[in-house]
């Protein structure tokens, strides 16, 4: 019998490698629902050749023209991820992807947690600003929790057969991305189009300007404290350029797990589907590569985002759903060229020390509403400030 899928973000990058992962594996698996925000014309390629007859569009005006355009193909169209429940019903999946990006993927996150077997996760924004409520979510439902990220993926196999007790510290790596060995002193010269060159990975534009400012493995730290509940103190950044080691793990005995992999997310999302007896096609070692790691420390006079590390909270707080919204709202206004890259990290930097915002590290969302009302505070406010 084939294990039943699903993939909310199908059109994006991990969407779309999961969805390679499966071709080669198509026997063993049928895809039940797909999701896109706009991306119509990918979708519906998508739902042609893997037979999917739920998709969902979240973009009410896309979804309308969808609906009519393509009312001949056997095809189910929805608006909400609410849509999710009327879909299954009572049904457990075996797994279900969530690759959406931004505060929106909580709620696919939540709802696919009552129905699927295994979870697996990419949206950094759930895991940072309502894991309490993911993991209490899975405990009710006894769903299993997979995070794809390649260092948290990393972390997660490093780990197995070990207790947290045994952890002495943990290394998540950084490219660095396109600024490592640019000086300082040119910072205030780069342009949007140096920041969108990623040197290993092949990212959406918000993602790759996160990780020029090493933004993103900010989040990641608070993901790893989150998803591994292991204290801040433990866990460090190194730079190392290739981006062959994910993780790194030293342990209170002396000995210490490395994990490496080609800078490619079909690897995780391949271990994660747990095709037994099966092979995915990867280069031979590189050991070149090897004999020239390069690791060290991240310098934080040039990437000071990283220095917020530092002064978060030790348990989940609203501050992090500060903290991603503050990122992402100036993030897009660098997109949008309103704003230099220097204004970015100064602005993002003096916003979240803002005594109004400071105050959510004392509290503790309860719920999704918590998070989304906040969100959208904190964007109403931005967009009343003067930059």
């Amino acid at each position: 019998m084939k294990k039943k899928v699903i993939i909310v973000g199908s059109t994006g990058s991990i969407g779309v490698n999961t969805l390679k992962v499966i071709r080669n594996n198509k026997k063993d698996f049928e895809i039940l629902l797909l999701s896109t925000n706009k991306n119509v014309k990918r979708i519906i390629a998508q739902a042609k050749e893997f037979k999917v007859k739920n998709v969902i569009i979240n973009d009410l005006i896309e979804f309308r023209k969808a609906q009519k355009k393509y009312k001949k193909l056997k095809i189910k169209f929805f608006n909400e991820f609410d849509s999710i429940k009327k879909i299954l019903r009572k049904k457990k999946v075996y797994y279900s992807m969530i690759s959406v990006s931004g505060l929106d993927g909580l709620k696919p996150t939540i709802i696919l947690s009552n129905y699927s077997n295994n979870l697996a996760i990419v949206n950094k924004e759930s895991l940072i600003c309502g894991w309490n409520l993911i993991k209490n979510a899975l405990k009710k439902n006894k769903c299993n929790f997979i995070p794809i990220d390649s260092e948290h993926y990393s972390i997660h196999s490093l780990l197995k057969g070990h207790q947290l007790s045994e952890i002495e510290k943990i290394y998540i790596t950084a490219s660095g991305g396109p600024f490592i060995n640019i000086p300082k002193k040119k910072f205030n010269h780069i342009r949007l189009k140096d920041a969108l060159r990623h040197p290993n990975w092949k990212m959406g534009k918000k993602i790759t300007v996160d990780s020029s400012t090493l933004m993103n493995k900010v989040f990641e730290v608070i993901e790893a404290r989150n998803i591994f509940n292991i204290d801040y103190k433990k866990i460090s950044i190194l730079t190392h350029p290739k981006s062959y080691v994910h993780a790194i793990v030293k342990f209170n005995n002396g000995l210490s797990k490395i994990l490496l992999h080609e800078p490619d997310m079909k690897i995780p999302i391949y271990n994660s589907l747990n095709l037994k007896n099966k092979k995915i096609r990867t280069l031979p070692l590189k050991f070149d590569t090897l004999n020239k790691l390069n690791f060290n420390q991240v310098d934080n006079k040039k990437f000071p985002l990283v220095n917020i590390i530092y002064k978060l909270p030790k348990k989940i707080s609203l501050f992090e759903t500060v903290l991603i919204t503050v990122n992402d709202y100036f993030v897009n206004k660098f997109l949008e060229k309103k704003i230099s890259y220097k204004k970015l990290i100064a602005i993002i930097i003096k916003i979240l020390n803002m005594k109004e915002f400071q105050k959510y590290k004392k509290i503790k969302p309860k719920n999704i509403e918590d998070i989304y009302r906040l969100r959208d505070y904190v964007s109403f406010k931005m967009d009343s400030l003067s930059i």
